[in-house]
């Protein structure tokens, strides 16, 4: 990305959290989606923006586009009961509860007992990602995954229980993941953004992947 004219920022050496990061996705898709930018330039962006550490970081991403407003407040962190069907652990930082995953022209998978972040990158450019969550520890009530498939795919499943909310965009592609049709209200909600291009982001339950019963904590009726 060409360097732009350097400006103070009054808040550069405060850490970003991820609704300051959030809100620079929002402004590149925006972006995008008007034409203002390139796919080659909104990737290159949009790289910057998930690693960006401080505001001052994230500050010059959108600097010739339309700034939001953003306000270097963290987030106050919700304690999380312990007593639901899908394990929950808070993180000791919650501003440390990220993750990336990148797949070009190749594969990946998470599954077993993984630990989901509160926030999980995921790009798929011509490759492929396999999140099964069916297993795995949550870090928050709400966690967000950012999936943007570029020819390529995503697929999630979620433990029986758990709500899944589909605020993706899909463009010549399609964007809809199903969460448990029996909602759990101590189990966490999956929020998944992004974008699907040419490509697809899906998933449903595991109960529905598996075409049975979830077995063991994932089974809501004991």
């Amino acid at each position: 990305m060409e360097n732009l004219p350097d400006h103070p920022h009054p808040h550069a050496h405060l850490r970003a959290s991820d609704t300051d990061r959030d809100q620079v996705v929002d402004v590149l898709r925006d972006a995008l989606m008007s034409g203002r930018l390139s796919q080659d330039e909104h990737a290159e962006r949009l790289e910057q923006t998930l690693q960006a550490k401080t505001l001052g970081e994230l500050e010059p991403i959108t600097r010739d586009l339309v700034v939001p407003g953003q306000a270097p407040h963290p987030a106050v962190p919700v304690p999380a009961a312990s007593n639901g069907p899908v394990p929950i652990e808070e993180p000791v930082n919650p501003n440390d509860s990220f993750d990336t995953m990148v797949a070009i022209f190749g594969g990946g998978e998470r599954k077993g007992r993984w630990r989901v972040k509160r926030r999980t990158n995921a790009f798929a450019v011509f490759g492929g990602h396999d999140l099964d969550m069916t297993d795995a520890v949550f870090e928050g009530r709400e966690v967000t995954i950012w999936a943007f498939a570029v020819f390529g795919g995503i697929d999630i499943t979620v433990p029986e229980g758990v709500t899944v909310r589909n605020e993706g965009v899909g463009i010549f592609g399609g964007f809809g993941a199903r969460g448990s049709d029996d909602p759990h209200p101590d189990a966490p909600v999956v929020v998944v953004k992004g974008v699907a291009l040419f490509g697809g982001v899906g998933g449903q339950s595991s109960a529905k992947r598996h075409g049975k019963k979830a077995k063991g904590r994932g089974h809501l009726s004991h």
